[in-house]
């Protein structure tokens, strides 16, 4: 063996070694999210950030260094190089040189911070107090300037260090860009839809949906476009999230309402589309490049995409739709198909997040964007966060939250410190549009697929073309790669006039 193959193979230990550090902190989010008892927070707090250090200290290790330079004086790693043992160089220097940046008493900070904070977020949430919640968001902004600060480039803006963590070599100014696009098609079509005097009767999605009945229909329907229970599991959370805690175990949970069926159902829709992707890498190069999610962007991608462009298609319930009334007779008895349908699909200004309709979905995204862009930047202080939030709701939807729960409070990243994650969920769209076409016309007419209940080959075709891949290519160098096309708004705004314009009574252009 080669001294250059020597070094990849110290190399790829020492990666694995590292990730399954990561993986046992990954286990104890999980389980501080789903069945630990409120009183431990504080000791997990100190776990976690005695975690973090640790594997701090391990990525930042000279020797990782030295090894990567061995490797890169040998050509290994360029950012040309798209083999899978370049991708392996590439993105542990990427990695290196961004943690090399960070001071371990930061990381150890931002951890424990997160920690409480996420506590302190859950307990706001419910008594719709953000004073409570307040010094929390405070102090984990505070954190994230200071690590933007450190990994930026002089003269660099901070948000984009924030946003380079997710969705590698994207910038606030590109994606404000793409966004303003987007925003300009969105509110036509939403004034279009409003002003066509149809309204779907949504209000069937509100009777009575038993949480057991609900959890069994979930786990059916996670099962059936691929899931697998035997490498994973569902629980509940305050907020729905999905976990890939390493090769065979995936965690992912969801929240349930027996007067609201959407929020469950589409809720583990959304992260059994995250579930497959982790359970669809490659168990050998865990830790490693090829074993690794793309990006959060391409990650988003398979959520929503089984999430709205499967599950909320008319195919997909054409199988589903009998079963759905069996499980829930007091609600669906008598209710056709396309009532139910049209239901689902519902367009109206909303709330939540998560609970909104794929038109208007993208102005959530985009309004977090915008605000959190002025926290980073000192523009916004967390204090001011509500008026903002309300404020801007206000332009956006013309409704103003009638409090926080349903305001600046709803959504959990921002207490666990995931500022610049947010517009990632709108570039998962865009992606999943472009990656549906593609699918659809190489697997020759998934609703037909769908509507006999055949879902697997939409799953393989994923797995082969997007979760085997890893991050062997860059997120925008994988979308051309496998639709042929980069990466525009054009599927996406394609697929949202074709699915609503007939609902709505709609011309299509």
């Amino acid at each position: 063996m080669t001294a250059a193959a020597d070094r990849y193979s110290d190399l790829v230990a020492t990666l694995r070694e590292n990730a399954l550090f990561a993986s046992c902190g990954n286990l104890l989010n999980w389980d501080e999210q789903t069945y630990m008892p409120h009183k431990g927070a504080a000791h997990r707090a100190e776990q976690l950030a005695l975690l973090a250090g640790l594997s701090h200290e391990r990525a930042t290790d000279p020797r990782l260094g030295e090894v990567l330079a061995a490797l890169e004086a040998t050509g290994a790693g360029r950012a040309d190089d798209e083999s899978a043992q370049g991708s392996v160089v590439r993105e542990a220097r990427r990695a290196y040189d961004r943690a090399v940046k960070l001071p371990r008493r930061l990381v150890e900070e931002m951890s424990r911070t997160a920690t409480l904070s996420q506590q302190a977020w859950i307990e706001a949430r419910k008594k719709q107090d953000f004073p409570a919640f307040r010094p929390w968001l405070e102090k984990v902004v505070a954190l994230k300037r200071e690590e933007a600060a450190a990994v930026a480039p002089s003269g660099g803006v901070l948000y984009d260090a924030l946003l380079d963590e997710y969705e590698p070599g994207a910038s606030a100014a590109e994606i404000a860009e793409v966004f303003a696009g987007l925003r300009r098609e969105l509110v036509p079509l939403v004034s279009a839809i409003r002003d066509s005097g149809r309204s779907p009767d949504a209000s069937l999605l509100t009777r009575n949906y038993p949480v057991a009945a609900q959890r069994k229909f979930c786990v059916a329907a996670a099962e059936a476009i691929g899931f697998d229970f035997e490498s994973g599991r569902l629980d509940e959370a305050a907020h729905p999230f999905c976990n890939g805690i390493g090769p065979g175990d995936c965690r992912m949970t969801t929240r349930y309402d027996a007067a609201h069926f959407p929020g469950a159902f589409f809720g583990t829709l959304h992260e059994a589309g995250h579930g497959i992707y982790e359970q669809g890498l490659d168990a050998a190069g865990f830790g490693t490049a090829p074993g690794t999610y793309c990006s959060l962007g391409i990650h988003e991608s398979q959520s929503r995409l089984w999430e709205n462009f499967v599950g909320r298609s008319q195919a997909f319930w054409t199988h589903f739709y009998p079963q759905a009334q069996v499980a829930f007779p007091e609600a669906l008895t008598g209710v056709p198909l396309a009532g139910f349908h049209a239901a689902i699909n519902d367009v109206r200004p909303s709330w939540i997040r998560v609970e909104s309709d794929e038109v208007t979905y993208n102005l959530h995204i985009m309004l977090r964007f915008e605000l959190e862009q002025a926290l980073i930047s000192g523009d916004l202080a967390p204090a001011e966060l509500p008026g903002a939030w309300n404020g801007a709701f206000q332009r956006d939807f013309g409704m103003t939250p009638a409090n926080d729960a349903l305001g600046c409070l709803q959504d959990i990243h921002w207490s666990m410190g995931l500022l610049g994650y947010f517009p990632t969920y709108t570039l998962g769209n865009l992606c999943a549009a472009q990656l549906f076409e593609s699918a659809d016309r190489e697997l020759g007419g998934l609703s037909e697929q769908f509507s006999r209940g055949e879902f697997r080959p939409l799953k393989a075709w994923l797995n082969e073309t997007i979760h085997r891949r890893g991050r062997q290519y860059s997120p925008s160098r994988l979308i051309e790669l496998v639709t042929s096309r980069p990466l525009s708004a054009e599927a996406l705004l394609r697929h949202l006039r074709n699915r609503f314009a007939p609902l709505y009574g709609l011309a299509q252009s």
